[in-house]
């Protein structure tokens, strides 16, 4: 029989990217469910931006409970715990707290075979679909089988971002303002440095539009120290480690597009709207099959075929299957951005 919440926990601790490909299953539980409550659990560097989705009521940061999960579950009105990723600790503390309803994927971990009573199996590697869809797989205990398109996703995805004071500040004297962020954290592989310096060198000509580099505290240090001719480009701002997630949400938002290889802030700039292009190697499992962006103004870049030696190797930051996407193809979807903004800046 299928089974009915009035309040979830969903799981979700890892990376941001993967938060918020986890977020249209929860939009699709709200609408199975009418009236429930959900409540995601993630780690505290990913709550800010979760909070700005209308989809989940609370947020809880697990730095905050992981000493007593039982307790915390016990004590709350959960009724039903979603292992959107493997969990043995919150798996076990579900358990003990006699939650409702445990749904974990069984093909993953014994434990969750163990501890979860709404099982489901599927395999992400063996699956043709993208990680967005992937996770709907969990909802097969609410009697929900399909799985939406690709084309669907984006219409799971609701956000309530509000604008940030200095952002506008920033972004208000150019006609036209393109988000590059060129580092993954290692979570991608990514574009070569040269290929942004030259797409900004290319971009040169246009006074109307103002690149802005974005990252973390330590990217920005590795773009001062390793990419001097971008970051001193005259249009060019570097403001890499100078944002909390909530402020650069807020920065992606209010821009104009953003480019990035397969990394978090490509799949948040994607799921609120923004024009986002993606960058991808064709292999698996890095390939845009699993991790494209999806979005109503998002589309990705990638090669038909590998176009190197070693490619499937995780610990390469970049490849040829990288260079071998032109600054002349990605400049040829900005210039269709900017058109889209506005035909008379375009020419």
């Amino acid at each position: 029989m299928p089974i009915t919440s009035k309040h979830i926990l969903i799981s979700r601790q890892d990376n941001i990217g993967d938060v918020i490909l986890t977020l249209p299953m929860a939009a699709r539980l709200k609408q199975l469910n009418p009236g429930v409550r959900i409540t995601m659990l993630c780690r505290a560097y990913a709550a800010e931006v979760v909070r700005y989705c209308t989809d989940i009521d609370n947020v809880v940061e697990i730095e905050r409970i992981e000493n007593d999960l039982t307790g915390y579950l016990k004590r709350s009105d959960i009724d039903t715990v979603i292992l959107a990723q493997p969990d043995r600790a919150l798996a076990i503390a579900a358990f003990r707290a006699g939650i409702r309803h445990r749904i974990g994927n069984a093909r993953q971990k014994v434990y969750q075979l163990i501890y979860c009573n709404r099982r489901v199996r599927f395999s992400k590697g063996l699956s043709e679909n993208h990680e967005a869809q992937i996770n709907f797989e969990f909802l097969r205990p609410y009697g929900e089988n399909h799985i939406p398109d690709r084309t669907e996703i984006p219409s799971f995805y609701h956000f309530s971002i509000p604008a940030d004071a200095a952002s506008t500040e920033h972004l208000k004297p150019y006609a036209f303002n393109l988000v590059l962020h060129t580092k993954s954290n290692g979570h991608g592989r990514e574009w070569p440095i040269e290929s942004y310096l030259e797409l900004a060198q290319l971009l040169a000509s246009r006074p109307e539009v103002h690149v802005w580099l974005t990252g973390s505290k330590g990217e920005g240090e590795w773009l001062n120290e390793n990419a001097s001719d971008l970051v001193r480009l005259p249009n060019v701002t570097n403001i890499s480690g100078t944002q909390t997630l909530a402020q650069l949400t807020s920065f992606i938002n209010q821009a104009d597009g953003l480019i990035a290889s397969g990394t978090g802030p490509l799949h948040l700039s994607a799921a609120i709207g923004q024009r986002t292009l993606g960058l991808f190697p064709p292999t698996r499992p890095m390939h845009p099959g699993r991790w494209a962006a999806i979005g109503r103004r998002a589309s990705n870049l990638c090669l038909a075929e590998s176009g190197c030696d070693g490619c499937s190797r995780r610990d390469k930051m970049t490849c040829d299957c990288m260079r071998l996407i032109t600054p002349a193809a990605v400049l040829e979807v900005v210039e269709s951005w900017i058109a889209d903004k506005s035909p008379t800046v375009a020419q």
